[in-house]
């Protein structure tokens, strides 16, 4: 009967001996395997790594803060960003190209000149002002209290290369009523002046578009019918150089009228 209670004396104490290994090595006591009389011990399982070979964390490149990159990874952001802005310049650069081309025509090109000139009685204010040239907005201006701008008694509307041919140009004036005592009651009313004008020019020349806003007809034309816009056009050639003098070579006869005179002897 002693040799049964020595074999489980010796199996409690590998227990013992293997609980307290797996406690001081921070992992899960490992358990007999079935069967094994004799107190064999099955080895612990070993965790999954949870990082990569080097043992860091995996991590998301979009959630790393730029301060927190390697200079490598930092200076490569910074060279795409670079190139993409530079692509986009290009791109904007063919184009400004691209549609300056058109309007010119690819030739030498023409010009226009637009202008505007207010000629309105103190009865209006000029609150607003706009022009468009072939459709395309080219000026605008706003006053909505109609304090300065009715001040100014012209505008540079537009200067600038445009295709030889056919164009058209528009305006659109609004007015505020003004008046003093009795009249006060005017600047409750508004009154809109339209004007347009068909043109053409042609190649290396500059068309003078000269555009007014004034007061048609006299004081028995109602105040609402007064306002109105008108545009003038004149052709303008740009001016030619003088041709150089011609100049005699040496030992070629002199040119009539290039002769020098003698010059005075004294006592003469």
């Amino acid at each position: 009967m002693r040799a049964p209670t020595t074999v489980i004396l010796v199996s409690s104490l590998v227990s013992l001996l293997g609980a307290a290994s797996a406690l001081a090595g921070g992992t899960t006591p490992a358990t007999p395997a079935a069967g094994a009389g004799s107190g064999a011990v099955a080895p612990a399982p070993v965790p999954a790594p949870t990082g990569d070979t080097n043992g860091s964390a995996n991590v998301d490149p979009a959630s790393v803060k730029p301060e927190d990159m390697p200079t490598a990874v930092r200076m490569r952001r910074l060279e795409q960003k670079t190139q993409a802005l530079k692509e986009r310049a290009w791109q904007l650069k063919a184009r400004v190209q691209m549609l300056k081309e058109q309007m010119i025509g690819g030739g030498v090109g023409a010009q226009a000149v637009i202008t505007h000139a207010s000629d309105m009685g103190s009865s209006f204010r000029l609150i607003k002002l706009i022009y468009t040239l072939d459709g395309t907005q080219v000026f605008v201006r706003t006053d909505d209290p109609g304090e300065t701008l009715f001040k100014e008694k012209s505008f540079d509307i537009f200067a600038g290369p445009i295709s030889p041919g056919n164009h058209t140009v528009a305006g659109v004036a609004t007015y505020r009523g003004h008046g003093y005592g009795v009249f006060e009651y005017l600047s409750k009313y508004t009154f809109t002046a339209t004007g347009n004008n068909a043109f053409s020019t042609g190649e290396g020349k500059t068309a003078k578009v000269e555009c007014r806003g004034y007061e048609k007809g006299g004081p028995t034309v109602p105040l609402e019918k007064r306002a109105a816009l008108d545009c003038k056009t004149t052709q303008v050639s740009p001016e030619k150089p003088a041709p150089a003098a011609p100049q005699a070579t040496p030992g070629s006869t002199p040119l009539p009228g290039a002769t020098p005179a003698p010059a005075a002897t004294p006592g003469t």
